[in-house]
């Protein structure tokens, strides 16, 4: 009875429950310390920048033409209740550098114009319809000629121009039914972006969501879970998508009492991944069990000859199960999944235990056998902190090596995106690209690095004389050239 109860009361997300929680919130205590997702390397930056005469070391590679774009939280005003606030749901703020010819043209960084955004600054709100929260700070993709701000479970996605200002919330041209995913993975054979995604209103269901070439919905496939769990990403195959439901779902309890993000370590819920053919009905997925954990990030997956599967994953043995402002479990680390849909199990192997996130490899292989993975290096602190590492790993998934770009003491290192250095280059033959901060110092390195010769000198850094805000995910955005007229 309690469970039904619940659900009624999430799906309709009423105004009662929402006051209660307004004046659940408004009633908490000051924090005792300083929030670890305001303050420190964490602290948000108090104004929008447009650098040109940007300091660089070594050579940038004149093959980079395009725009290298990382996004997250940054609240432009302190939150009305510092104890409620959690990392995920601070205004977004995107940063950006324009490469060309060899040179770096400028640095920028902008905040996404939300609602609440657009009254801080003055402005009148950015154009565009409304879903749920329009804060959107996670992730930053293209597609269809169009730059897109991403953030899962909430806010349409917004358009963003060349120069990262706001252009209007959109819902693909009106063809999106409901939120979207922080995570879409391109197809590398039809460029279609693969999704899964939730709505905090609708426990008893996710959806599969494609978007086409054109930059418009053409499925938006509903698959049946229980208890509203949080799907952060998910990963391709040549044929599946493989959905990732752990033990995060969404917390009644915190709601009520005022929290930010509601989603909580659920140790009743069944762990399992889904496999569900790309265009096949949802209720035809098969559902195996996984061992208790959670996993933010996928690095990739394939299919065997002898019909299983192989996921890569970072996991952590739990998440948000102590701490309301944030992540709160360090990651056990880099793991190779086997899928074996005949036995509805997967099998967990450890490849490095060393704590780690925001795996990346080259994404023409996405789906495919491959051979490299790039984390960023995170530091074992404990409690909330979150705290990026001094160091890039490699991982060498064919003979099992485990190589690191190390960039000294007191670096903090965030996700490296991979370029290849043309679009037949070999795996793994271009550069890597990505934001060190120095904390003594408050300042920024956009780093550039040869992947072939990892653990060497960088490429080229260009020096940004503040600290970028650790934030969360970001992509080289290559020019690309107008149509010659008919």
């Amino acid at each position: 009875m309690a469970g039904r109860i619940e659900n009624a009361i999430r799906q309709t997300v009423s105004a009662g429950v929402l006051k209660l929680a307004a004046f659940n919130r408004a009633r908490m205590p000051a924090p005792s310390a300083p929030h670890p997702y305001l303050s420190g390397l964490n602290a948000p930056m108090d104004s929008e920048l447009t650098l040109t005469d940007l300091v660089v070391e070594g050579t940038i590679p004149p093959e980079l033409d395009g725009r290298y774009l990382r996004i997250g939280p940054n609240p432009i005003r302190p939150p009305s209740s510092i104890e409620a606030h959690h990392w995920f749901v601070g205004d977004g703020m995107v940063h950006g550098l324009r490469l060309a010819g060899g040179r770096a043209l400028w640095y920028r960084n902008r905040w996404v114009r939300s609602s609440a955004v657009s009254r801080a600054l003055g402005e009148p709100e950015a154009p565009g319809p409304r879903h749920f929260s329009d804060t959107v700070n996670t992730h930053v993709v293209a597609q269809a000629g169009k730059t897109w701000a991403l953030v899962e479970a909430g806010g349409y996605p917004v358009r963003l121009g060349d120069e990262l200002q706001t252009l209007a919330h959109d819902n693909f041209d009106g063809s999106l039914r409901g939120s979207f995913s922080a995570h879409p993975h391109r197809h590398p054979t039809t460029g279609e972006l693969h999704a899964i995604c939730y709505e905090a209103t609708d426990p008893d269901h996710i959806r599969h969501v494609v978007i086409g070439v054109d930059g418009r919905v053409r499925r938006e496939e509903p698959i049946a879970v229980k208890h509203g769990p949080s799907v952060h990403d998910c990963m391709l195959t040549a044929r599946h998508v493989l959905v990732l439901d752990l033990p995060v779902t969404f917390s009644m309890p915190a709601l009520v009492a005022g929290y930010s993000f509601p989603y909580a370590w659920n140790p009743a819920h069944r762990a399992r991944v889904g496999v569900l053919a790309l265009d096949a009905p949802g209720d035809s997925i098969t559902w195996c069990d996984v061992d208790p954990c959670y996993v933010f990030h996928p690095a990739n997956a394939y299919e065997t000859a002898d019909g299983r599967i192989v996921l890569d994953v970072v996991a952590h043995a739990t998440m948000f199960a102590n701490s309301r402002h944030g992540p709160d479990a360090e990651a056990t680390g880099f793991e190779r999944w086997a899928i074996d849909t005949a036995a509805r199990r997967v099998g967990r192997r450890v490849v490095d235990a060393t704590a780690q996130e925001f795996p990346r490899i080259d994404e023409r292989f996405t789906g495919r056998a491959y051979r490299w993975a790039w984390c960023a290096g995170l530091q074992r602190v404990g409690g909330e902190a979150f705290v990026g590492a001094q160091h890039l790993v490699r991982h060498d998934l064919q003979t099992g090596a485990r190589d690191l770009h190390d960039f000294g003491a007191g670096r903090h290192v965030g996700e490296f995106v991979f370029v290849p250095r043309h679009a037949e280059a070999a795996e793994g033959d271009g550069w890597l690209m990505g934001l060190v901060v120095d904390g003594a110092a408050q300042t920024t390195d956009f780093v550039i690095l040869d992947a072939a010769r990892f653990g060497g000198a960088p490429q080229a850094v260009v020096h940004l004389p503040h600290r970028i805000p650790a934030g969360f995910h970001g992509n080289w955005l290559p020019t690309v050239a107008a149509a010659s007229p008919a």
